[in-house]
Order: C-alpha cells, then structure tokens, then sequence
C-alpha cells in the first residue's frame, strides 16, 4: 500500500505525510502491522521518494478506564525508541498517534503527539438517518 501511496504521490508531485499504524491488540476490527513486521516496514516507508514517514500510530482495545490503554501505548513509544536505537533519523519518529477522547489523557503522559478527541469536541457520531 505504501509503495502505491508513493507512486500515486509522485505522479501529482507531492509528498504524502504519513504513519505506520501499528495493531498492537490483534483485533479482528483494527488494522495495522503486526510488532513483528514494523522494523522492516518502516525500513520501507523510510526508502520510498513520496512518502515522508513521520511516526507510529495505534488504537488500544476500547475500555472505560483509560488505565487499561497505558501497556498498549508504553509498547508503542518502546517500539518508536527501538527503531531510533537502529538508526532510523528522528524525522521518521517524529509522532507517536495514540489515545482517543477516552484515554487521551494517560496518552499523552506515554508521549503522544497526536490524540484524536474528535468524540470529546463534537459529541457522539449519530447516525444517519435510513430511509
């Protein structure tokens, strides 16, 4: 997907900003690398003309309390450090995305640099109405 992501890129001359989700729970209803894939993934990212690669996002599995995302978002910012230790520049590790209106708070304590907390500003999705 990368690889396209580039060559569509490049074919518009730009650069595409991006972030390697990383599927740290196995849930069947998020994606992302598996931990094992993310060293030569981000290897990858790294060598393509029309990606610029700036960090490692995740989604931890939903709970109600926040606590119970910190293993998960500890395990990505170790993941972040580990690439760095390899030599990976640091405009590669720029941003760690994780924590979501529910968790944010403990996110940013592991090091977030991008939360999504669209559900915090704007209030629940509703649904659209079916006809």
């Amino acid at each position: 997907m990368a690889e396209e992501i580039s060559r569509r890129a490049a074919h518009v001359g730009r650069v595409q900003p991006v972030l390697l989700q990383v599927d740290l729970a196995g849930e069947a209803t998020k994606f992302g690398c598996r931990e094992a894939d993310v060293v030569a993934l981000a290897e990858t990212l790294a060598a393509l003309p029309c990606i610029a690669w700036q960090g490692l996002m995740t989604i931890p599995p939903f709970g109600d309390d926040p606590e119970q995302s910190r293993p998960y978002f500890q395990r990505l910012a170790r993941l972040r450090d580990e690439l760095g230790d390899r030599g990976l520049p640091a405009h590669h590790l720029r941003h760690l995305s994780m924590g979501m209106s529910n968790d944010f708070e403990v996110a940013i304590e592991e090091g977030a640099t991008l939360v999504r907390i669209g559900t915090a500003i704007f209030g629940p999705r509703t649904q659209p109405p079916r006809d």
